[in-house]
């Protein structure tokens, strides 16, 4: 198990960063970072033997936060900034169809699983629609409501 990352290394989180509960002074679940901000590596640990942490200072925020290595690509890396993340409730705004047979119709609430970076091809996500999990791009979804249930 060798670190990706060493002290000084200019990193950037890939997800949004909320207090695990280990983060003094701020709520359990409470937000600290957003996606996409870059910061310096300060530490480098491991956490039961298993996993690699890395103390990050993220200067602009002036926070200083433990990052699993997946979390971290070099911020010299492209970074492509998504509207959505994770778990976020979106709506389609034009039929999405799989061999021709429409699976979800224009206002039907899906949730993000994943989100898919690319420079050429632009932000695509893999959206759970009423039972079916479909790769959209960013350009045909819109913020669902906050407190919708998901059809299965």
């Amino acid at each position: 198990m060798r670190p990706q990352y060493s002290y000084g290394d200019e990193v950037r989180v890939t997800r949004n960063v909320r207090n695990d509960g280990t983060y003094p002074g701020k709520e359990t679940g409470e937000f600290l970072l957003r996606r996409g901000s870059v910061g310096y590596v300060q530490n480098v640990g491991t956490y039961l033997q298993e996993y690699i942490i890395y103390s990050v200072h993220f200067v602009e925020a002036d926070i200083l936060v433990g990052c699993k290595e997946e979390e971290l690509i070099p911020a010299s890396e492209t970074w492509v900034p998504s509207v959505f993340e994770f778990r976020d409730k979106v709506v389609c705004s034009i039929p999405l169809s799989i061999a021709g047979e429409v699976v979800a119709e224009p206002g039907t609430v899906g949730e993000v699983l994943k989100v898919l970076r690319d420079e050429v091809a632009g932000v695509q996500y893999h959206v759970r629609f009423t039972g079916r999990t479909l790769q959209v791009p960013e350009k045909v979804l819109q913020p669902g409501p906050k407190d919708s249930a998901i059809e299965a």
